[in-house]
């Protein structure tokens, strides 16, 4: 497995915005200034990204000849209102260009959307390369039913997700009379259900021996991501979606 790079990400202040930016990744540098074609394709790509996504949620777009070929792809949260999606996906592809300047391969994760360009057709194909974790650092109580409780919540949720054509399942499971474990998972939807499958296997692969006993967990990839907590994470309506409360989190990028 990939070299770990362990960060410390304090929440705090991240409670000022109800989707902050939590990762990004560059890769396959190339020249991407005026008026090289590329660059060209890149805006193209985003631009239509930005217009076709909102109303369900998911978009691919490619844009160009050959090897100035661009290909992108989008992925709204599956309980974000349309106007939430298209704010998300404007912001992400405003952003990613400037973060990843000379990058063929650019990759950013918010809390309610993801955005991928690259020159390489990825479309219909998993990636479970250049992911994240996020963990908190607060453990359950009784923590061995516990990591039972969320193996079997996650297992139904995955049956969900990968039996819907939005690729997206949430589901909740009582563990004490005042605790609830609610879990989400979600695949962009250019993939089949067999691989979204091996995409969300691959991710609940790594909880053993990454989110051990922890009250909450997710592992973002780029082509599905999963996550448990103890409070509910839904978007809310009201800007107040996902309520991390304070809590530090630490973040591995694999």
């Amino acid at each position: 497995m990939a070299l770990f790079l362990l960060l410390v990400l304090l929440l705090f202040p991240l409670a000022f915005s109800s989707n902050p930016l939590i990762y990004h990744y560059c890769g396959n540098n190339s020249s991407t200034t005026s008026p090289n074609p590329l660059q060209s394709n890149i805006n193209f790509v985003l631009s239509d990204l930005i217009t076709r996504t909102p109303p369900s949620g998911f978009a691919i777009s490619s844009h160009g000849d050959g090897t100035t070929t661009l290909y992108g792809l989008t992925r709204c949260r599956g309980d974000v209102p349309a106007d939430v999606c298209s704010t998300c996906i404007t912001e992400a592809a405003k952003q990613l260009p400037s973060l990843c300047p000379n990058s063929t391969d650019a990759r950013i994760w918010y809390d309610y959307c993801f955005l991928r360009y690259d020159a390489k057709n990825f479309i219909g194909k998993v990636d479970t390369s250049n992911g994240l974790i996020l963990y908190n650092v607060e453990n359950a109580k009784d923590p061995v039913r516990f990591e039972g409780a969320v193996k079997e919540l996650m297992g139904g949720v995955e049956e969900a997700a990968v039996g819907s054509d939005e690729r997206y399942g949430w589901g909740t499971r009582g563990f004490t009379k005042k605790v609830s474990i609610r879990g989400m998972e979600q695949c962009t939807r250019d993939l089949s259900a067999g691989s979204c499958r091996e995409c969300l296997d691959s991710a609940l692969g790594l909880f053993p021996d990454y989110c051990g006993y922890h009250q909450g967990c997710q592992v973002l990839y780029s082509s599905c991501v999963v996550r448990y907590e103890i409070y509910d994470f839904r978007y809310k309506g009201d800007g107040s979606g996902d309520g991390k409360g304070g809590l530090e989190q630490r973040m591995i990028a694999v």
